[in-house]
């Protein structure tokens, strides 16, 4: 009898993992991971760290932490070198801890699978409850901090000579990857997948014909050597955690989920925050497994919770950061995430 359990536990697991390759592989993840690479291999470093540094305005420096963070399709951890070497090289601290968050919980391959697994809705939300929640950490960071940023303004050296992009071409290589991830996913919605691989084909013949035309082989052999360290950084860790939740899906019961997440309200948005931010999510793990929630009777608001703290915060994150940037930024930091996303998320989670 355990036996036969134990067998139907794996067999959920693998079957959610043949559902998952079958269905978002080519038309999410192969685009996602190709603009993730381009992003790397022709966006320059150096504009980024000059438009984040302390002379410049909020205005311009938090969004574009923001959509800087947004090609970045890494994990909580992940980030964590990044965001740490920009804030040691100049860049405020608002800006810094801005990209800490958005880079694993508003990346464009987490953005567009969340299309993809649960609706256009769900996607929007996501966007607006993240995006608002690294302004508003930002401000609280920078605010808290405020004598110890003017203590640093003095020893800031700003960049003087940059390029924001590496070849002009880049800009149409994006825009051609942009339309072959989204087209195929959105327009597709409610179609057969063999429209979506229809959509998909129509816009890969003239991307392809672009590459070749404008960049050489050197070019297109550095990105995609960017684009497999994604492949191989990544793309591992969502087969084990799509086989993980699989299982989960298996052996959680059900009324346990309708009790304590079933409502939008406060209780159960709150605890959905912490367990988001307690628990390990790879990048992109946490659509499908919030949609399996979903269907256990998990409400909409801690739902939207879950896909803001699961790849946003994790425990191994919150004691690296604790290290790297001390326990007060650190402390200051969490509480701020958790507290504003809770309410962020019941707000706009009882909008869906």
């Amino acid at each position: 009898m355990i036996i036969m359990n134990l067998i139907d536990i794996i067999i959920a697991g693998i079957n959610a993992l043949i559902d998952y390759v079958a269905l978002h592989v080519i038309t999410c993840l192969i685009p996602a991971f190709l603009i993730a690479g381009a992003i790397n291999t022709f966006l320059s470093k150096d504009v980024v760290i000059r438009y984040l540094g302390y002379t410049r305005s909020k205005i311009i420096s938090f969004p574009l932490a923001a959509i800087s963070s947004i090609g970045l399709a890494v994990c909580s951890c992940t980030i964590i070198p990044i965001a740490s070497g920009l804030y040691k090289r100049g860049s405020s601290i608002g800006p810094a801890f801005i990209f800490l968050w958005t880079a694993p919980a508003l990346n464009i391959l987490a953005i567009t699978y969340t299309g993809s697994i649960l609706g256009l809705n769900f996607a929007i939300m996501r966007i607006i409850a993240a995006l608002s929640t690294s302004f508003l950490v930002g401000l609280i960071m920078v605010y808290v901090f405020r004598k110890e940023e003017l203590a640093r303004l003095s020893k800031t050296m700003e960049l003087k000579d940059y390029k924001i992009i590496k070849s002009k071409k880049f800009i149409g290589l994006i825009f051609l990857l942009i339309l072959l991830l989204l087209l195929p996913n959105y327009l597709g919605i409610g179609r057969p997948y063999s429209e979506k691989l229809l959509i998909f084909s129509i816009i890969l013949i003239p991307t392809i014909i672009y590459t070749k035309l404008s960049f050489n082989s050197e070019e297109i052999k550095i990105w995609l050597r960017e684009t497999l360290w994604f492949v191989r950084i990544i793309f591992p860790l969502l087969l084990i955690g799509v086989f993980i939740i699989g299982i989960i899906g298996a052996i959680l019961p059900e009324e346990w989920i309708k009790i304590a997440l079933g409502r939008n309200d406060l209780p159960s948005v709150l605890l959905a925050d912490i367990i988001g931010a307690l628990s390990y999510f790879s990048t992109m793990t946490e659509a499908p497994f919030v949609k399996m929630l979903l269907g256990l009777g998990m409400g909409k608001a801690p739902a939207l919770a879950l896909l803001l703290t699961g790849p946003g915060l994790s425990l191994p994150n919150m004691m690296a950061i604790t290290r790297i940037f001390g326990w007060k930024k650190s402390l200051t930091y969490i509480i701020s995430i958790i507290i504003i996303s809770t309410f962020i998320s019941l707000l706009l989670g009882n909008l869906l």
